[in-house]
């Protein structure tokens, strides 16, 4: 894999063929909480498998990093769910700042960034990401990040679930998909369909559109624990949650890191095809 870049945003190939652009300082809306992402992803065959900024959901951006309650800074963008109030609009967004690439090589990146709001920084984050080739059709985008809380207080990390909407357990790791005619079919080892497999923990889960199927996967036992966060019949996303059924907390100087590995192939997968590419994706 090669990488070339700017100093705006920097393309992921596989070999000749660009699979990913990841764009460090984007031009967006405060209230869309600002931060880098890649966009577009595509297949080796170029069908572009995330979105940036739909109808819909004008702060889903791709893929990246989203946490909509840091300590009451929304990471996510949007309205805030608040108790009692339902989703409201409130200025407490946050913004991730890129700062620099720590590593730039053949075999990807590697970013720091800042976490700020209201004038301060709370957070430091390292990500790593690199794209890897499994086989003619499918390759793999290996994506870590570190988050240290750098205040002197502790911190803690919220969902809208945990604020009191329940279901709504998103923040962390976020890949909004393509968006088509009909809705992604989504499946685990073990579950089929939204409702079977929303809120579940599974080693991998596979998001399967017309002609591309992804397939997501916990690289590490902490982030196994975490569970997942579908959707497919409102719009076609999946996240990895932080903070599912309580709060998060973060001591200060503590460092919480996940490892999520998407597979990206074109054609439709079964079970068996996905688990294989996923066991090649995740090495040990």
């Amino acid at each position: 894999m090669n990488t070339s870049h700017s100093n705006d945003s920097l393309v992921l190939r596989i070999g000749e063929r660009p699979v990913g652009r990841y764009v460090t300082r984007p031009e967006l809306s405060p209230r869309l909480s600002p931060r880098p992402y890649l966009h577009p992803v595509t297949t080796l065959a170029g069908t572009a498998v995330t979105e940036l900024s739909p109808a819909d959901h004008l702060h889903h951006l791709g893929v990246g990093v989203a946490v909509p309650d840091v300590e009451g800074h929304n990471f996510w963008g949007g309205r805030t769910y608040v108790s009692g109030r339902g989703p409201t609009e409130l200025d407490n967004h946050g913004a991730q700042r890129h700062t620099s690439f720590q590593l730039r090589d053949p075999d990807g990146f590697v970013a720091e960034l800042r976490w700020v709001a209201a004038g301060g920084e709370l957070l430091r984050e390292r990500r790593t990401v690199a794209a890897t080739e499994l086989t003619d059709t499918a390759w793999a985008l290996d994506f870590t990040f570190s988050l240290t809380n750098t205040t002197s207080d502790a911190l803690s990390f919220g969902s809208p679930a945990t604020n009191g909407r329940p279901g709504a357990a998103y923040g962390g790791f976020f890949w909004r998909a393509r968006k088509e005619a009909d809705a992604p079919n989504v499946f685990t080892a073990a579950a089929e369909g939204e409702d079977a497999v929303h809120g579940s923990r599974a080693d991998w889960l596979a998001l399967a559109g017309a002609t591309w199927t992804l397939v997501f996967a916990g690289a590490t036992e902490q982030t196994r624990r975490d569970p997942w966060f579908v959707r497919t019949a409102e719009y076609p996303g999946v996240g990895s949650s932080l903070a599912h059924g309580e709060r998060l907390p973060i001591a200060p100087g503590e460092t919480v890191v996940r490892r999520v590995v998407t597979v990206v192939a074109d054609g439709l997968l079964d079970r068996g095809e996905a688990a294989a590419l996923v066991r090649k994706a995740v090495s040990p």
